[in-house]
């Protein structure tokens, strides 16, 4: 099986990370996966192969954009044509020999692109979250919170299989895991620890102002706080720096493999609404989200909305938004506990499982 995905500085590392928690549920059903990636800035291609999967490298072209829109304004992050990107695609797949099934993760991919590839594989899984552009594929998943399959009426082909809504989520198999001491955790309604985790990137170094804003808090000597960056942030430099120049309970983690014991061990999370959201839901954290890109726009609204999280709007008045939001929390920590329990409730468990026994029964 082989996974079409790109990490970049643009796109952020969430499209590898969903591809990543399939890849290894398959593999522990027996399927081999390997991944097709470009060598965007910020890319994971290392991160995947230290996970044990081959990655076919597709070259950077920075100063050679996509002659006409592959789709809407994603368009550049794939770093070439479609066209070419297909043609490269196709010689990965031909190295490996036929393939089961090729899933496809990326916003400025389209029916076209799956049109030209699709000859030479069984299946085409795609993930996607905009229900913007047409797709030619068996199999779609889209796991945002409120999308049904009448969202995609027009936009795939009439035989293609329709997962839509968070009961198909994505988890890593350690959310499911640490679910119950998670959830233990949260009826003391108490604020000792928080994380801050703004994806693997967190380009506009976002939590750096979150840092700040939390030491103008008046918070207890005793809180400990826990800022985590992927290893292709490039504000890892300057966040060192400040931390040191913070109190001795602020801690800065870089590329953690164990997200989800962080998360069940803290109280209170600041993170972005992508699809950190919905394991921070499936350990029912309490959380004050931010939204970092457009497409996580729906997802905040809607996840604010049944008062899963509380939405912070970035700007030049975030830092005091922050200040306000955690003195309002200490001062009534139960609200802690009712985030909790609706965040929860929002995701009971992961699909990964569920999808990928499904895509190795196909072929058994």
């Amino acid at each position: 099986m082989t996974f079409r995905v790109d990490a970049s500085l643009k796109s952020g590392a969430g499209h590898v990370m969903r591809c990543l928690t399939l890849a290894d549920v398959l593999r522990e059903n027996g399927a081999v996966c390997r991944f097709v990636c470009r060598a965007h800035p910020g890319n994971l291609i290392a991160f995947v192969q230290q996970r044990g999967y081959d990655v076919v490298t597709l070259p950077r072209a920075p100063d050679r954009p996509a002659a006409e829109p592959t789709a809407g304004t994603y368009a550049e992050w794939l770093g070439a044509t479609w066209q070419d990107d297909a043609s490269q695609t196709l010689a990965a797949l031909a190295a490996a020999g036929t393939q089961d099934w090729l899933v496809v993760d990326h916003y400025a991919l389209d029916e076209r692109w799956e049109r030209a590839v699709r000859a030479s594989v069984r299946r085409v899984l795609i993930i996607d979250d905009l229900a913007n552009r047409r797709h030619d594929a068996d199999v779609l998943l889209d796991q945002t919170f409120g999308r049904d399959a009448n969202d995609y009426q027009g936009l795939t082909n009439p035989a293609c299989e329709l997962r839509c809504g968070i009961e198909h989520v994505l988890l890593r198999a350690e959310f499911d895991h640490w679910r119950q001491p998670s959830l233990a955790r949260r009826e003391s309604s108490r604020l000792g620890r928080m994380v801050v985790s703004l994806g693997g990137v967190d380009k506009d170094n976002i939590s750096s102002e979150i840092l700040l804003a939390l030491d103008r808090c008046e918070l207890p000597a005793d809180v400990e706080i826990c800022v985590v960056l992927g290893e292709s942030a490039p504000w890892i430099a300057e966040m060192r720096q400040l931390v040191r120049r913070l109190a001795s309970n602020v801690e800065l983690r870089v590329a953690v493999s164990n997200m989800a014991e962080l998360l069940a061990g803290c109280d209170l999370a600041v993170g972005a609404a992508g699809t950190s959201a919905w394991e921070r839901c499936c350990l029912g954290v309490p959380t004050l989200m931010l939204v970092l890109a457009d497409n996580q726009r729906e997802i905040a609204a809607r996840l604010a909305a049944t008062g899963a999280a509380q939405l912070l709007v970035s700007g030049p008045g975030l830092q005091d938004q922050l200040v306000g939001a955690v003195t309002a929390l200490q001062s009534d920590l139960t609200r802690l506990l009712t985030m909790s329990h609706k965040a929860a409730a929002l995701v009971p468990r992961s699909g990964a499982s569920r999808l990928a026994s499904d895509m190795v029964g196909a072929f058994a």
